[in-house]
């Protein structure tokens, strides 16, 4: 069974990622804001249905002792939701997905870790191929910066990194609070520290919702959630992806991990025939190394821990 939720993990997760960028809308000013509510809704929901179900007491403190690493997950969420609003999701998605490597680099210079050749090796196929897509951003056929302006279009096409870049402090940061000898999360075990972790990830984002919620209302912003199709979709798939991928790498992590990591793949392809994406060649080319990179050090790795900063803690 657990190939089974490896392969629903990679399609659901591939969806959300569609219905992200189909809810992301360029010309919905708030249309970001808006997404960050929905997951933020569906997940406040599912943390409140854990907590009535499973057999353990939820220390409320955890709210504030996990804040530092929820609030760069979803600020990288964020910040990603408004990126979409102006780039290619066959462009966004694989730089984002770079979060990994870039948790790699961070794990080398400050915890002194090392890495074998063959992952130096990946990582710089990874930074060739991002290389690539920032050149041809600035320099090739694209009219972003005739249809967005000059700044914005920089903007627009800095969020991804962006989201990397705090992604991987997040994930980081998470080395220490799901080691239970580092942990800062109060009345924890081995067997539910994960769980733990994760319900104040989903609680704060909650919070988050409902202050954005009220910021919108004052603003005038109309927002009625039942019409907010694309995004409550997006979001629903993120929270059972969430929930398919325990079931995943408990069977068999060390394959499952890989196999997941495709959803960039996957992702690239839905937004080929659904969203009608188009790139040049070299375009896909330098994406292709992107993949090929983050598909590499999945493989070489292998193991649960570096993968789940492979991912981005925004995908789990």
């Amino acid at each position: 069974m657990w190939f089974v939720f490896t392969i629903a993990t990679t399609l659901i997760w591939g969806l959300a990622e569609l219905f992200y960028k189909k809810g992301a809308r360029p010309d919905e000013k708030f249309s970001h804001l808006k997404i960050t509510v929905c997951v933020g809704v569906v997940m406040g929901l599912h943390a409140v249905f854990v907590m009535l179900t499973e057999d353990f007491t939820y220390d409320p403190m955890n709210l504030i002792y996990y804040l530092p690493v929820s609030l760069c997950y979803i600020i990288s969420m964020a910040l990603s939701y408004f990126g979409m609003r102006f780039i290619e999701e066959s462009i966004s998605d694989p730089i984002e997905n770079t979060s990994g490597a870039m948790c790699s680099l961070l794990c080398i210079i400050f915890l002194h870790e090392t890495i074998g050749i063959w992952s130096v090796l990946a990582i710089l196929v990874i930074v060739v191929g991002i290389l690539g897509v920032g050149f041809l951003e600035n320099h090739g056929d694209t009219d972003r910066k005739k249809k967005l302006g000059k700044t914005l279009a920089i903007v627009a096409f800095a969020m991804p990194f962006c989201y990397a870049i705090i992604d991987a402090l997040g994930s980081f940061l998470d080395i220490y609070y799901l080691d239970m000898e580092t942990t800062k999360l109060a009345n924890v075990t081995e067997e539910n520290i994960e769980l733990m972790a994760n319900i104040s990830y989903e609680l704060t984002f909650a919070i988050v919702a409902v202050i954005l919620l009220i910021f919108m209302a004052i603003r005038g912003v109309k927002f009625e959630l039942p019409t907010q199709r694309d995004k409550i979709i997006a979001a629903i798939c993120e929270t059972a992806g969430q929930f398919t991928y325990v079931f995943a790498m408990s069977g068999n992590g060390a394959i499952a991990a890989p196999i997941i990591s495709s959803v960039c793949v996957v992702s690239l392809i839905l937004s080929r025939i659904f969203l009608k994406e188009k790139l040049t060649r070299m375009q896909y080319f330098f994406i292709f190394l992107v993949l090929v990179g983050i598909l590499g050090l999945a493989i070489i790795e292998g193991d649960v821990v570096f993968v789940w900063h492979v991912f981005g803690r925004d995908e789990l």
